[in-house]
């Protein structure tokens, strides 16, 4: 479960530093854009129900997820930012960098200075502040726990609302994945604007 081990450990060197978390959601999927959460936790005013219940996005129910998401966004001791990525940037940059752009989007949009950024993943991005990555950081930080949540709820909405202007790709519940209906939805109506060119499956398929 994710603690504030992380943070406690930058605050201990730098006690008046402000930590962003930051986590993405859908770097693998086939249609729609990557989404990025950064989140500043309090960890001396956080409610225990977080403390209890924050955790990597994947390992939660979506019920979950959603009803997580509505508790920090109702905090006062809780910033969270989010930015997005479109399918064109993707197709233009390739999904890291895109990745990277999201980040930098969902960092600008806390609104607030961060000093040190704690990204899940092992490569840092250019971030304007100090970045440290962590491998499984979803599973350790509690900020970027909720970062993940902030960037899988967004895509998840996004990718619902898609779904209701495209219907028959089943987005709604594959969120733009590879997944064997959404491959058949291909072969069956083709390929929308919403589907990344450059991915194999896409490109195999125009090609």
């Amino acid at each position: 479960m994710p603690t504030f081990r992380l943070e406690r450990a930058i605050l201990k060197a730098n006690p008046a530093a402000v930590i962003a978390g930051i986590d993405e959601a859908g770097r693998g999927p086939w249609a729609g854009p990557v989404v990025a959460g950064a989140a500043i936790l309090d960890p001396t005013q956080l409610p225990e129900v977080l403390v209890r219940e924050l955790d990597d996005s994947k390992k939660l129910t979506a019920t979950t997820r959603e009803r997580l998401f509505d508790l920090l966004q109702a905090e006062r001791c809780i910033v969270i930012g989010v930015g997005q990525a479109s399918v064109t940037e993707i197709d233009s940059v390739n999904i890291l960098q895109a990745t990277y752009l999201a980040m930098g989007r969902a960092l600008a949009n806390l609104g607030r200075h961060v000093d040190v950024a704690l990204v899940d993943g092992n490569r840092a991005p250019p971030l304007p502040c100090a970045v440290q990555a962590v491998v499984k950081g979803d599973s350790l930080s509690l900020s970027i726990a909720a970062a993940s949540i902030a960037a899988k709820v967004t895509r998840d909405r996004i990718m619902t609302a898609l779904a209701a202007q495209h219907p028959g790709y089943r987005w709604e519940t594959n969120m733009g994945y590879g997944t064997a209906a959404h491959h058949d939805a291909l072969q069956r109506l083709g390929v929308t604007a919403h589907h990344r060119r450059s991915f194999a499956p896409i490109r195999n398929l125009l090609s």
